[in-house]
């Protein structure tokens, strides 16, 4: 048997974590869209729309020293799966005629 004592303070504990939440929850911007951005972290714009290919450059660092290489992404962005982007799906082919 649970006393009452215990039940309104959990009670009153829930609720103060109620409003502690509604009191200080981040307000989104109604307007606002995110810039895209690949996984890579460049701008879609920096990608070509057709082979996919980024013209970023990153920074890649080794022994020898620091120098600028060519972005190797090829700008996966979803709700494709990941899989088909490097795989094609294996569906039989489709009569469009």
């Amino acid at each position: 048997m649970i006393d009452p004592f215990s039940l309104a303070v959990g009670a009153g504990l829930f609720g103060a974590g109620l409003l502690a939440g509604k009191l200080t929850r981040r307000q989104t911007g109604a307007g606002t869209t995110p810039k895209p951005v690949c996984g890579c972290s460049h701008g879609l714009e920096q990608h070509d729309p057709d082979t996919k290919e980024c013209h970023g450059q990153v920074l890649h660092r080794d022994w020898i020293g620091n120098q600028w290489v060519p972005c190797t992404c090829r700008q996966y962005v979803g709700p494709k799966p990941f899989e088909e982007l490097f795989v094609s799906p294996m569906r039989p082919p489709q009569d469009t005629a």
